[in-house]
């Protein structure tokens, strides 16, 4: 069953989170614009990835060596606990809202601004879908779609060709790096429109910690604060497409003739016990492994942002944690209401 719409209001700079109805939630976004960019301060600006990166996988080691510093170990049978009653957590920065109400259950290092990576993607989503493009056009991947930045591979060989929804639904589910590219490269104005496009929105969005420079997330300039990313969560939670794409346990695609299954990145999500909205991975080595999420716990909208996990499962367990420590304070407060009539 999935969960109702959202609806993000900004007010005063400070994300105001409510939930849609159907009917609001399935009006269409076609506001956007597009939008054109001064070619000398894109290149300006490109020429100092470098050193913001720098700056950025700075800033995350001094977090992660905070973290490592107070945390503790727990079992697979419990559940760790710090001096405050939070549960211990090995992301080196998260943040835990409730949607509905925008109180701040957990918080860690949230103004900490760090590369997200593939969390990249829900932005590329959105900036695709407000220009109200054609989804059933075919897009190609060409030699400009092929990671230069980290070296990595995909099935999705030049030539290949596919819907713009079929792009999407890889970049949002399977984190394709070159179905977001595609998606960038076919936009009006071309890519340097695009990311214009991207951080045009997130200012709009109050996302003040935040600056894009690619569409894929492979670029470690690619920056934010779990703070910010949980205003990029409930925003993307407003798009039909983008909940359904991200959700998605797997899909089979033809490419080039061949049938060829891609699954989601995030594991969660064919987990019965969870109802999950929107979903998001992202890795690379500066950023570390992150998870972004808007799930239902107890009947309640939460959205949850996990950044700079370390092992390879580290963001599914700290995941499982919250959702645990959140179910342990629900019976407790159910526990104290009923005693509280009995006396």
């Amino acid at each position: 069953m999935k969960p109702p719409f959202f609806l993000v209001a900004l007010m005063s700079g400070v994300l105001a989170l409510s939930v849609l109805s159907p009917a609001e939630a399935a009006a269409s976004n076609k506001s956007a614009k597009t939008v054109k960019t001064n070619k000398a301060v894109q290149s300006k600006s490109v020429a100092k990835t470098a050193v913001r990166a720098k700056k950025r996988v700075a800033i995350k080691t001094s977090v992660r060596k905070a973290a490592q510093g107070a945390s503790a170990v727990d079992d697979a049978a419990g559940l760790a606990l710090d001096s405050k009653g939070n549960p211990i957590l090995k992301s080196s920065a998260f943040y835990v809202a409730n949607q509905e109400t925008g109180e701040v259950l957990l918080e860690k290092n949230g103004g900490a601004v760090l590369p997200i990576a593939s969390i990249t993607k829900l932005m590329t989503a959105m900036v695709v879908l407000e220009a109200s493009p054609s989804l059933s056009e075919e897009l190609t991947i060409d030699e400009e779609d092929i990671d230069q930045i980290k070296g990595t591979g995909s099935r999705l060989s030049v030539g290949t060709r596919l819907t713009r929804e079929q792009m999407l639904q890889l970049a949002l589910m399977s984190s394709e790096n070159r179905a977001a590219s595609s998606l960038a490269r076919h936009y009006p104005g071309g890519v340097a429109a695009f990311v214009n496009a991207m951080n045009i929105k997130a200012r709009l969005l109050s996302m003040s910690d935040t600056h894009f420079y690619d569409s894929t997330g492979l670029n470690p300039a690619n920056v934010s604060s779990p703070r910010d990313l949980a205003r990029l969560v409930a925003a993307a939670a407003r798009y039909p497409l983008i909940r359904e794409f991200s959700t998605t346990a797997e899909r089979y695609v033809d490419v080039k003739g061949r049938q060829l299954r891609f699954g989601n990145t995030n594991s969660l999500v064919k987990n019965p016990d969870w109802e999950i909205g929107v979903s998001k991975t992202g890795y690379i080595s500066e950023a570390g492994r992150c998870l972004v999420m808007q799930a239902w716990i107890n009947r309640k909208p939460f959205v949850i942002v996990l950044m700079d996990s370390a092992g390879r499962y580290t963001r599914t367990a700290d995941a499982q944690r919250v959702r645990k420590w959140m179910d342990l304070q629900s019976a407790e407060r159910v526990a104290a209401a009923s005693k509280a009539r009995q006396g």
